[in-house]
């Protein structure tokens, strides 16, 4: 009866103490896990009391426990599936066991399950104990046996019970990785002490593998995940499931360049998994680790390219240094040349800081609780560490400003001269639209005469500069098309702009090439913000050019003309008296230019160069490299926000003023072979609706009162001077009022 009994306590059933599960499994019906004991003493035993009956099922209840637990502890440290799949291919791997699991009907392994086991199995192992020492005292002393083994298990009724409870929870719900450990974290708050000390144990074993896993992504940038249960994941592609074969993986993945991986991996190649991120730990911590991975990816994984550009510059720095110490120094090794060098690659990380990663978070493995305070000062040093050294990175070796500062030459026109060039080179040819198959190289003509005249070889970023010209879904009209649609203009007195398509050359386009690891810092986001206020600027310089040229030109033939009346002796001629009679439209011309150059000095120094000041007060203060993201974001966005692009009214109407006056200028110049004074005042008096318009929206309250446009006021203040603008809004002042025309 004694051994009968201790058996039992050790799973092991027999005839005196049953297993109703097994009995239902040997006539073939269905057993499922069950909430309750399944262990009973025989109903056929008669020589038992009530009494002792009751209290020996409470005691076997123990047995089921750990047959449970045991069981339960075995199948998640089963092995066998790394026998199974260490011949296999990686890409392969999760493959191979996805079509185990589905196949036998066995869920995934779970290394996390496996270390909880670990754990239980600890908790096992003194119940075995306790069962050992009962048996030695039962077998030296006489003493009542169910009081003594009562006695002696009477702790573990308290332990066993909530255990089998969590194992129920994690096989039915199949819960894994971070989810596992939330199991764990709520039901470690109890009032009970031993059984808080002994799920904290297990909820401890759970944090290990966590730390491991912590430990190879924050000091070696390697996802150490293989059956997806970290909290970072990689991110895949939509369509994983529905790849036909495993061999287009692997030339994909043998096309991709080293670069370009890093890249993915760092834009897109990961992400938080919020289901297996662990209540305890918050999402702004998550997303630290996720930075701090990705950040020790890009210090450990450098692209080659960017080794061998560091390399040859160095060298030609030392060549250069070399020569102009000569003989001072003869014994210059060459062995101290190629060290400095090899610092690139290797030590964008120094092995010294990835040690000290590796020892904080080792301290973290070896506490006996989950610290939140611990865990989060650990994690904000490590990311800190992992941010100062792609600072170190981008800022310092890949020249950071130099860059910010060939981006503000060219895509916000630092560089007046040479835009100004370019635009006077390639004015005759923007008179015509552009060719859908030649515009782009004809456009480069002129773009290379001008870096000719004004780029000087000390300009090294140039280089990555190119023009381009979009010509898909491009509606484009030249001048001429825009005359013709005037002279439709002159019986209807239609809106100008209404139907008014793009200009071809509106989509003129530059594209900056970044190397790594400036990509990491120029996304295509970012490129794109430069591109559209280039866009703006370029249209806004090429419309205060044409302003410029057409009174230029305009005055130059009537010069010209008045000196052959002189030297003829005649009087004023036919296209004398028809310049006279346009001589108001001037006054529109002046206008235009005025509100023209107004706007252009507003952004170029009001907007561009005091963002500019800020952002490079930000640059020599910071030394991390998310700060100097979102001071590059703050920056663009300002840019943007200022210069009304991102207000869909303002800009459709400065959009009309530029069209408008482009069709001035190009009416104005061709007004000698086709007068259209009709056309000229239907232009002014748009002109003048828009303007005003433009006026009164900027004047507003809640543009020139908010703090998105700090400039703003100054700006209208230069606008409306003398009050003109505010009279003409009140409808004080015509300027398209014809005058009579004076006599000379």
């Amino acid at each position: 009866m004694l051994h009968e009994l201790l058996l039992a306590l050790l799973g092991f059933t027999g005839d005196l103490i049953v297993d109703e599960r097994e009995q239902l499994k040997t006539l073939g019906l269905d057993s499922p896990l069950s909430d309750e004991s399944t262990f009973k003493l025989a109903p056929d035993i008669s020589f038992i009391q009530p009494s002792e009956r009751d209290l020996i099922e409470g005691l076997i209840k123990l047995g089921f426990y750990y047959r449970e637990l045991d069981r339960f502890a075995n199948k998640s440290r089963n092995l066998s599936w790394i026998r199974s799949v260490t011949s296999v291919h990686p890409l392969e791997r999760a493959d191979e066991l996805s079509k185990q699991s589905s196949s036998s009907g066995e869920k995934k392994p779970s290394v996390y399950r496996r270390a909880i086991a670990n754990g239980i199995v600890e908790i096992l192992s003194v119940y075995r104990s306790a069962v050992l020492h009962i048996e030695q005292k039962l077998l030296a002393e006489t003493t009542p046996i169910l009081a003594t083994v009562t006695q002696g298990l009477n702790k573990f009724f308290v332990l066993f019970p909530p255990l089998y409870e969590v194992v129920l929870e994690i096989e039915r719900d199949d819960i894994r990785g971070g989810q596992l450990l939330n199991v764990l974290n709520k039901r470690c708050h109890c009032g009970v002490p031993e059984l808080r000390a002994c799920l904290q144990r297990l909820l401890w074993h759970g944090h290990q593998v966590m730390y491991n896993q912590l430990a190879a992504w924050m000091v070696y940038g390697i996802l150490q995940d293989p059956h997806e249960e970290f909290f970072i994941k990689r991110q895949e592609d939509g369509d994983l499931d529905h790849r036909s074969s495993q061999e287009e993986i692997s030339e994909k993945l043998a096309r991709t360049s080293v670069h370009e991986t890093s890249l993915t991996d760092w834009h897109s190649g990961f992400h938080i998994s919020l289901d297996m991120l662990p209540d305890h730990i918050p999402m702004r911590l998550g997303e630290s680790v996720l930075f701090a991975g990705k950040a020790i990816r890009v210090l450990r994984n450098p692209s080659p390219a960017f080794q061998f550009q560091k390399d040859k510059s160095f060298q030609q720095t030392m060549r250069g240094s070399q020569r102009i110490r000569g003989f001072m120094h003869s014994d210059f090794s060459e062995k101290e040349t190629e060290l400095d060098a090899d610092l690139t690659g290797e030590e964008l990380l120094p092995q010294s800081e990835a040690d000290k990663i590796e020892a904080m978070l080792k301290d973290l493995k070896e506490s006996s609780e989950f610290h939140k305070r611990s865990f989060e000062c650990t994690v904000d040093s490590v990311r800190a560490i992992a941010a100062s050294h792609l600072w170190q990175l981008v800022v310092v070796r890949a020249d950071l400003n130099g860059h910010l500062k060939a981006l503000k030459d060219y895509f916000l026109l630092e560089k007046g001269d040479f835009f100004q060039c370019f635009l006077e080179e390639s004015r005759q040819l923007m008179r015509f639209p552009p060719r859908q198959s030649t515009g782009e190289a004809d456009l480069m003509i002129p773009f290379q005469l001008a870096a000719t005249k004004t780029i000087g070889e000390e300009d090294k970023y140039f280089s990555r500069v190119s023009l381009r010209l979009p010509s898909f879904g491009v509606t484009v009209r030249s001048s001429q098309a825009d005359l013709a649609r005037s002279k439709l203009a002159l019986t209807g007195k239609a809106n100008l702009t209404s139907d008014t398509s793009v200009d071809g050359w509106d989509a003129i386009a530059l594209e900056y090439s970044v190397d790594w690891p400036m990509q990491l810092f120029f996304t295509q986001e970012v490129l794109s913000k430069y591109l559209k206020v280039f866009q703006y600027l370029i249209r806004l310089k090429r419309t205060q050019m044409e302003l410029e040229k057409s009174w230029a030109s305009v005055m130059h033939q009537d010069h010209m003309d008045f000196a052959q009346h002189r030297k003829d002796g005649t009087k004023e001629s036919i296209s004398q008296q028809r310049r006279q009679g346009i001589r108001p439209m001037w006054r529109v011309r002046e206008h235009m230019a005025f509100l023209i150059r107004n706007l252009q000095f507003y952004i170029q120094v009001d907007v561009i160069e005091s963002q500019w000041k800020v952002l490079q007060t930000h640059i020599e203060d910071s030394q991390d490299f998310t700060e100097l993201v979102g001071f590059h974001q703050e920056y663009l966005s300002a840019l943007i926000s200022q210069s009304f692009l991102d207000i869909g009214a303002v800009s459709r109407i400065l959009d009309s003023i530029m069209k408008l006056c482009l069709q001035f200028c190009w009416n104005i110049e061709n007004h000698e072979s086709n007068p259209n004074t009709s056309g000229l005042e239907n232009i002014s008096e748009e002109f003048n609706q828009k303007s005003n318009s433009l006026y009164t929206i900027l004047r507003s309250s809640k543009l020139a009162g908010s703090q998105r446009a700090p400039f703003l006021r100054r700006f209208l203040l230069r606008l409306n001077f003398n009050s003109f603008y505010e009279a003409t809004t009140r409808g004080l002042l015509n300027v398209v009022r014809q005058r009579p025309a004076l006599p000379l």
